[in-house]
């Protein structure tokens, strides 16, 4: 019953974001068929492209685009040698993201992690926005269900569907301060339908902090970092997700060379299973290659 309440809670929260973005492409028309009367200037491109660095940024697929990311770990930089600095492992995500308007995206992903499959929407609530329509902060609702897909391994337990779930339910809170700097606040909450232990919370709530400095036209740093309240997880010994990178754009694609403690890819495994230390060199070097493909060609009018 828990499990079912989940996912009509999502399926609730993405018909309302699909609503939503309707109502605003329907003032959107009514602005260009009458004028628009506000004279809002809306801010664009807080970050670079729909990853902060592990996390989601406020940042959509525009409409009609799909893109396509590899996400790719190497192991940790601290097993030395024999294991070249990590760069004989490898942990891959595989993701596409489609956008269905100027307000509403959606994706899958393959996570070879505990062969993690995931679904995800992302909704855009606000925009930032200056002159007669002010508005201080872009706001947007993501939400994703994860599926591990490993051989079960514990006898003792039930091999349930639902226990293979984890929901993660996220508020990305951007503001894009100048053209060179960006930040971002992302409070979090991630339900995992099976936790190890009866002292492990099956609720666990999150924020993540993250932002974007601009070096030149075509580089920028990015770095975040997500704090989990205490005595959530208590079986494990987990760490705080912190990565630290650079975007690099050349022209269809954005490159996202990065350092980070985690080793999974998607929400509910690197908020809630990190267990690397930067102090104890437990680093991971990563990157995200993410290509953009035109699916539906926005049509021009003449009036």
């Amino acid at each position: 019953m828990k499990t079912m309440k989940y996912i009509y809670g999502f399926s609730f929260l993405m018909v309302l974001a699909i609503s939503i973005s309707n109502a605003h492409a329907q003032d959107d028309l009514m602005d260009l068929l009458e004028g628009d009367k506000t004279d809002a200037q809306y801010e664009s491109s807080a970050f670079k492209t729909t990853r902060l660095v592990l996390g989601q940024s406020i940042e959509n697929p525009a409409s009609g685009d799909m893109l396509f990311m590899i996400q790719h770990h190497f192991g940790r930089i601290n097993e030395g040698a024999y294991e070249f600095w990590g760069l004989d492992q490898a942990t891959i995500r595989l993701g596409l993201e489609y956008g269905i308007n100027d307000w509403l995206a959606v994706g899958i992903g393959r996570n070879s992690y505990k062969k993690t499959f995931d679904g995800f929407m992302k909704a855009k609530l606000l925009k930032q926005s200056s002159g007669a329509r002010k508005m201080p902060v872009s706001l947007s609702y993501f939400g994703s269900i994860a599926l591990t897909s490993l051989k079960w391994q514990d006898p003792d337990r039930d091999n349930l569907f639902s226990s293979r779930l984890a929901f993660t339910h996220q508020l990305l809170i951007a503001r894009k301060f100048s053209p060179a700097l960006s930040f971002q606040i992302t409070p979090s909450l991630v339900h995992k339908n099976m936790v190890p232990t009866k002292d492990d919370k099956n609720d666990i709530y999150a924020t993540g902090f993250g932002g974007r400095l601009k070096l030149t036209n075509r580089i920028s740093m990015n770095a975040e970092y997500f704090y989990v309240f205490p005595d959530q997880v208590v079986s494990t010994e987990v760490d705080n997700s912190f990565s630290v990178g650079f975007d690099i754009e050349t022209g269809g694609h954005v490159f996202q060379l990065f350092f980070t403690n985690s080793n999974p890819i998607f929400e509910s495994g690197f908020i809630t299973e990190t267990t690397g230390s930067w102090a104890n060199g437990d680093i991971f070097f990563g990157f995200n290659i993410s290509r953009v493909f035109t699916i539906v060609q926005k049509k021009s009018y003449k009036y």
